[in-house]
């Protein structure tokens, strides 16, 4: 029968070999490390628009015709590129239609009305009625 070393060991001698302990300490104190936080770093926030752009572009012919593209979330929040391009579709469609129909414009500048025109009755009853509240 083959067996291990220690256990090889302990039947050749004889002996009861007592099995290693932990090391004793004694009466030494227990070193503990003190508290230890861990907090997040400092995020710090930047900001792209903080600074403004010194250069004015003022508009020119080009600028006012000019749309940017829409951006691909864009696209996507509106239905993709062939519902943007039905749409598009229709909307000149019905600018086409405006323009040969001769139609109003949607957004129209306000004109003012004219004065009331009051008669000669209503006009002297006007002057009395001012002449009594506004003398006083």
């Amino acid at each position: 029968m083959l067996l291990t070393g220690a256990v090889q060991a302990q039947q050749v001698t004889g002996e009861d070999a007592p099995v290693p302990a932990a090391p004793a300490r004694g009466n030494e104190p227990v070193q503990t490390l003190g508290e230890v936080r861990a907090l997040n770093p400092d995020e710090e926030v930047v900001d792209l628009y903080r600074f403004k752009n010194p250069v004015k572009i003022e508009d020119n012919r080009f600028s006012r015709s000019w749309s940017e593209p829409p951006t691909p979330e864009q696209v996507g929040m509106s239905g993709g590129y062939v519902m943007m391009g039905i749409n598009y579709g229709l909307m000149k469609a019905a600018q086409g239609l405006h323009k040969v129909t001769g139609g109003r414009d949607q957004i129209q500048s306000a004109i003012a009305r004219p004065p009331p025109t009051l008669s000669d009755e209503q006009q002297q009853r006007a002057e009395q009625f001012c002449q009594q509240d506004c003398d006083r």
